[in-house]
């Protein structure tokens, strides 16, 4: 039990240091949101969270049980028919893509 406590403590301590490096490397966001970006949507979602796009809201309901699939299953599918980011701008709008 006193390992798992140790670990534990261990990985917030590694998440706490990670974000501090995002804020003293002078970029306009990063921090608490872009660490769960990048966390739980994947480097490029958090990258350009931190170069300023907005996370889209198929994105966070990943974050959903049951509803993630479904979406998961969907940006499968728009994969592969071959939508494009440029697709997804016009759709969309700039902001997210």
């Amino acid at each position: 039990m006193k390992i798992r406590k140790t670990m534990a403590v261990l990985m917030v301590a590694v998440m706490l240091l990670g974000m501090g490096q995002a804020v003293q490397a002078g970029t306009a966001r990063g921090g608490v949101v872009g660490f769960f970006a990048g966390c739980c949507f994947g480097i490029r979602c958090g990258g350009d969270y931190n170069e300023g796009k907005d996370i889209h809201w198929r994105e966070w309901g990943r974050l959903i049980p049951f509803v993630g699939t479904v979406l998961a299953i969907w940006d499968g599918i728009d994969g592969a028919q071959g939508v494009t980011t440029a697709d997804y701008a016009e759709q969309y709008g700039s902001i997210y893509f």
